[in-house]
């Protein structure tokens, strides 16, 4: 941001590793739903749904954040919030069908959360996975990446919260650079 610039930079989500993560949901999510429910079943479009707007509610709120703090934190929330939709769709599949869900340190949790560290696109590290175990794997898998989802939502939201504390909103922003052009401050 210049030194009178009261818009600051904005964008970039896709370089942020929560909507990296919450991208791999949706995909794993999709994949997820063609393997194993029924074509009609309404929780595949509520699955879909709620992995697409956890990723898009970030995309959105991180464009919107050059003129509106207050619309960036509302929809990484929302982002969040759709996460924890899609969390409890997860839970319920492997409640109905008594499948035992993961312990977050059991040794599968954790090799799945090794599998964050990899290189490749973040869901190309859980292809593999998603497309050859048995769906009780599959929706497991896809906890632990919505609790990585998550967690780093929550992180980012704290700083936002820090961030707005620290810097305001754009009409403070915007007051402080016409104070400076009227005293005759302002350069372009």
């Amino acid at each position: 941001m210049g030194k009178n610039a009261f818009i600051p930079a904005h964008g970039g989500y896709r370089d942020l590793l929560s909507y990296q993560k919450s991208e791999a949901v949706y995909d794993l999510t999709r994949l997820f739903c063609e393997r194993f429910l029924k074509r009609g079943d309404r929780t595949i479009d509520q699955m879909v749904q709620a992995a697409r707007s956890g990723k898009q509610n970030i995309a959105e709120g991180c464009q919107a954040s050059g003129t509106s703090r207050e619309m960036e934190l509302k929809l990484i929330g929302v982002a969040r919030a759709s996460l924890e939709e899609l969390l409890c769709d997860y839970q319920d599949f492997l409640r109905v069908r008594q499948s035992p869900a993961w312990p977050k340190n059991s040794k599968e949790a954790l090799f799945v959360r090794r599998l964050a560290h990899r290189a490749d696109a973040p869901f190309e590290a859980y292809r593999e996975f998603a497309e050859s175990r048995p769906a009780e794997t599959v929706a497991n898998i896809a906890i632990c990446l919505i609790h990585q989802a998550s967690y780093l939502l929550d992180r980012q939201l704290r700083a936002l919260e820090q961030e707005f504390l620290k810097d305001g909103g754009i009409r403070e922003r915007m007051t402080k650079a016409r104070l400076t052009a009227r005293r005759g401050v302002w350069r372009e």
